[in-house]
């Protein structure tokens, strides 16, 4: 009972680190001001890693994650305003840094591409079943010819 009393907690303390969020902004990151902190805890989740590219640097441990929430902090406590501090970001990386990139030309693929995608996927699909439809059904087949049909009646007759 005991031994699996502790194989359990042993499951259960290896499984939990798992569970548990990554907090990748490092203690000397944090602003002494809790306020400018959460200012820029709300901007670094907005803006996306240029490493990982599906995170924010928030959440990210890549160096250049660390390097782009540094310079958050460091434009805050400068006195930048949060869109000034956006705005100076995009200007140096583009609107792909952007978790969420606003809607222009530039942007267009990024909003309309995975509906484009999904619509392509849909029109092939229907396409492919409407053709196999077809030949299920004999419609590319030519009828038997008379001695065709014989021969079939003979095997057929040999089965039985």
């Amino acid at each position: 009972m005991k031994r699996a009393l502790l194989s359990a907690l042993l499951a259960l303390s290896l499984t939990l680190p798992a569970l548990t969020p990554a907090l990748a902004v490092q203690p000397e990151e944090v602003l002494p001001d809790p306020a400018l902190e959460s200012r820029a805890r709300a901007i670094s989740q907005e803006l996306r890693c240029l490493v990982c590219q599906n995170q924010s640097i928030d959440d990210s441990n890549a160096p250049l994650a660390r390097d782009l929430r540094v310079l958050v902090r460091d434009r805050l406590q400068a006195g930048d305003s949060d869109a000034k501090v956006m705005e100076y970001v995009t200007d140096r990386y583009g609107d792909y840094v952007l978790l969420r990139p606003p809607f222009k030309a530039t942007t267009l693929v990024l909003w309309i591409g995975p509906f484009a995608v999904l619509l392509l996927g849909a029109i092939g699909t229907f396409l492919f079943l409407r053709g196999r439809r077809g030949v299920a059904a004999g419609a590319d087949t030519a009828p038997l010819s008379a001695d065709e049909r014989r021969r079939l009646d003979a095997l057929l007759r040999k089965d039985d």
